[in-house]
């Protein structure tokens, strides 16, 4: 376990519910990855590099919500920009597995 942070700490970071618009194979990048494109309702689109080939095809993303990080800097991986970091959880072989919402939210929904 990490060290203890404050509820100061904690209010810096900007999570929301995205829907992946888009999602495509990443060749350029270092470890085998995905290109996403995300709604972010009122917040706008936003692109991600996620490392979730192993669990998920591009073809079944689409459509489905996320949650993410969306107060980053864009991070360059390639040639490529990322502008959110998308979470999930690590299997026991540490390969991710997407966090979601339980039931279906507003694009842009604040996490809490």
């Amino acid at each position: 376990m990490k060290g203890a942070i404050d509820w100061a700490d904690f209010e810096k970071i900007d999570i929301r519910v995205g829907t992946i618009l888009e999602a495509t194979p990443f060749p350029e990048a270092k470890k085998p990855a995905y290109r996403l494109v995300i709604d972010f309702g009122p917040m706008g689109i936003k692109r991600s590099s996620a490392q979730i080939t192993r669990h998920y095809t591009p073809g079944e993303l689409t459509g489905k919500q996320i949650i993410a990080v969306v107060n980053f800097p864009p991070k360059q991986i390639a040639n490529f920009f990322s502008e959110c970091l998308v979470l999930g959880v690590y299997d026991k072989n540490n390969q991710v597995i997407l966090l979601q919402a339980g039931k279906k939210t507003e694009n842009g929904d604040k996490i809490g």
